[in-house]
């Protein structure tokens, strides 16, 4: 699964890469710094300390995202 959400400063997209098959996940803010982990767990417990739901242009995409990462890979 691959999530691209806007954020209100940025210029580009936050992407969020969430690939349980290949043991992918990664993030890309907008500012181009990335993150890697090692799970779906660790992925959402980083974006709930460092994303703020409102900082984006669509604040119900970011939950959207995070209730579908949950479902999708028993995090």
């Amino acid at each position: 699964m691959e999530f691209e959400l806007q954020t209100k400063e940025g210029a580009y997209p936050n992407q969020v890469t969430v690939d349980p098959d290949n043991g992918r996940y990664t993030i890309r803010s907008s500012d181009t710094s990335g993150q890697v982990f090692n799970s779906a767990q660790e992925l959402i417990n980083w974006m709930e300390q460092n994303w703020d739901k409102n900082v984006f242009v669509h604040p119900e995409e970011y939950n959207q995202m995070m209730k579908t990462i949950r479902s999708e890979t028993d995090a």
